[in-house]
């Protein structure tokens, strides 16, 4: 008898830290659904601390490169192509031409990072608007991607002078 009210006494309390919402059907014949929802109070896993106020940022200066390093994908055949670009230069690759406006790298590690502003049109005209237009960056190309059926083209590195 004394566990059942136990039971019973715990079940309460755990009642009284929830609340609970009734989903009622649109057919008269189903019953109501209750969702019972914890309070978040109650299952909190650590307490809440200050982490502190930010003081500074760190930030690196970029600083404009020559030029870069491309990479080119056939996915029809499997073949890559390495191509080097002078800013303001276009290259046809494939059935696309691939224009650089600026590539750019932070100033104290001038091979680890690269941001370059391209544009790639379909046909060697770019008569249409660009398939892609923007900045791709070296380290994270999936982040800002050229979506090509046929063919990938990514940032390798910026030259440097």
């Amino acid at each position: 008898m004394t566990r059942l009210a136990l039971i019973l006494a715990l079940a309460a309390g755990t009642a009284a830290a929830q609340s609970s919402i009734t989903v009622e059907s649109l057919d008269s014949a189903e019953p109501p659904i209750v969702i019972i929802q914890p309070d978040t109070e109650v299952f909190s896993l650590a307490p809440l601390q200050d982490l502190g106020t930010v003081t500074s940022e760190v930030s690196v200066p970029a600083v404009a490169g020559t030029g870069a390093f491309l990479r080119g994908l056939d996915k029809l055949t499997g073949k890559t192509v390495d191509f080097e670009l002078d800013n303001g230069y276009s290259v046809a690759f494939g059935g696309l031409r691939v224009d650089l406006a600026e590539c750019r790298h932070p100033e104290d590690n001038a091979t680890g990072e690269a941001y370059a502003f391209l544009s790639v049109h379909e046909g060697l005209e770019a008569t249409d608007a660009p398939l892609f237009q923007g900045w791709m960056i070296a380290s994270s190309p999936a982040l800002n991607a050229l979506d090509h059926a046929r063919y990938d083209v990514w940032v390798l590195r910026c030259k440097t002078p």
